[in-house]
């Protein structure tokens, strides 16, 4: 029996994908496990699996294709003992009930991942796998819905995303601004943009028109924390771990969070969620973007044991292996372009989030030290608020604690 192969919901915000490349071609068999294309998210390029044992009967959508739908159909599975004749006759049956109409049963399977824990529907979702996609099943769990009652309008009848707006309405970006064309006459060179620099377009633009960012700058004392970064450094040597600054900011964060809980929050329209312990998303530059895999219970974790962490979730985002539970979540946002000799940042707050906190350099300046003035390494730790969640006394509160800890760092190993 042949079976669709669908557009997979890699994590549960994903929408669309670009289908980067096939590792197989019509007519190849496939055993289930093997890989058979390149999705590329706003978050990495991942490998889908072959589910079961098959041959590839038709390649739907073409390699290189954008913004491709969750729950599209992107081929068609025939069984493994198929005949040609019946390869054909699937491939036809496709030209005849594109995407939209409704053919006869049976009803296609899916490949998709897991479903997310989440409460309990109205009715077991088993039969509606096939007739949902993945994200609007989980939707749907996360909601309540029960999806019997539900008309679909995605491919043979298929209940898509869109189909629970009226059910369950979800909220809508904010309409973006007018694209310029360039000036005329100016020697210039289209750049096609890849699904993470149209996400990150698509956040920071809805973050900085819908959330009501304000700012505060903390200058540090860095000189107490870099001898304390070197000592430790010599002492965990022959253990090949290496504390860099920015791990030592990264727990100071979450320990200024567990100090000041009112900033660890997030808000949550006629409700404010506050969270109980703190997961920090790390920013880090890759080629094409950014992406922001996510150090769990931070405030739990010793030193080196965040450095171990940190080191290995930035080489998975640099080689593109990140899988959603690498960047799903996080309470919290650190981005630290003092490596690039910056004085000063104000970050763009990474919705859901309320709080970000941006490190700049720390700059050798005339500083009082025991009251003289002498010269210190200082930086500038500049943070964003969503002023719906946090008050401009919280936030502060919330810079003062973190600035002692980072001046004051054997409270760090506490």
């Amino acid at each position: 029996m042949t079976m669709e192969l669908t557009m997979p919901a890699l994590s549960p915000t994903m929408e669309k994908g670009t289908l980067a490349k096939w590792l197989v071609a019509e007519g190849d068999a496939v055993k289930a496990g093997d890989r058979i294309a390149e999705i590329e998210t706003d978050k990495a390029t991942m490998e889908y699996e072959a589910a079961e044992d098959g041959r590839i009967a038709k390649l739907v959508v073409p390699e290189g294709t954008d913004d491709v739908a969750v729950g599209s159909v992107i081929a068609l599975l025939a069984g493994a003992n198929e005949t040609v004749l019946e390869l054909v006759t699937a491939d036809a049956t496709l030209a005849a009930h594109p995407a939209g109409s409704s053919p006869p049963p049976p009803a296609p399977a899916s490949i998709s991942e897991p479903l997310a824990s989440s409460p309990a529907p109205k009715r077991p979702l088993a039969a509606d796998r096939f007739k949902a996609s993945p994200l609007a099943i989980r939707i749907a769990n996360a909601k309540g819905i029960d999806l019997s009652s539900v008309t679909g309008t995605g491919p043979h009848g298929r209940i898509v995303r869109a189909d629970l707006g009226t059910t369950s309405p979800l909220p809508t970006a904010a309409a973006g601004p007018v694209i310029a064309p360039p000036p005329a006459g100016v020697p210039v060179e289209s750049l096609k943009l890849n699904s993470m620099r149209k996400t990150i377009a698509r956040r920071l633009t809805e973050s900085k028109t819908s959330v009501p960012h304000f700012y505060l700058t903390a200058r540090c004392n860095l000189d107490a924390l870099l001898r304390s970064r070197q000592q430790l450094n010599e002492a965990l040597k022959d253990a090949g771990i290496k504390i860099s600054v920015n791990d030592m900011l990264i727990k100071a964060l979450a320990l200024a969070l567990k100090e000041v809980p009112d900033a660890n929050v997030q808000f949550g329209g006629d409700v404010l969620y506050r969270f109980g312990r703190v997961d920090v998303s790390m920013a880090v530059a890759i080629g094409g973007g950014l992406v922001t895999p996510v150090l769990r219970d931070v405030g739990a974790l010793s030193l080196s044991a965040i450095a171990t962490q940190s080191k290995a979730l930035a080489a998975k985002a640099r080689e593109g292996k990140l899988v959603p539970e690498d960047y799903e979540g996080g309470t919290v946002s650190l981005s630290n372009l003092g490596m690039f000799g910056i004085d000063e940042m104000v970050p763009v707050i990474n919705p859901p989030q309320a709080l970000i906190l941006g490190a700049a350099a720390g700059i050798e300046q005339p500083w009082a030290v025991g009251g003289e003035i002498r010269l210190a390494t200082v930086m500038a730790a500049t943070a964003s608020f969503d002023h719906r969640a946090i008050d401009g006394a919280v936030a502060a509160e919330f810079m003062q604690v973190f600035r002692g800890l980072v001046e004051t760092p054997l409270r760090l190993l506490a």
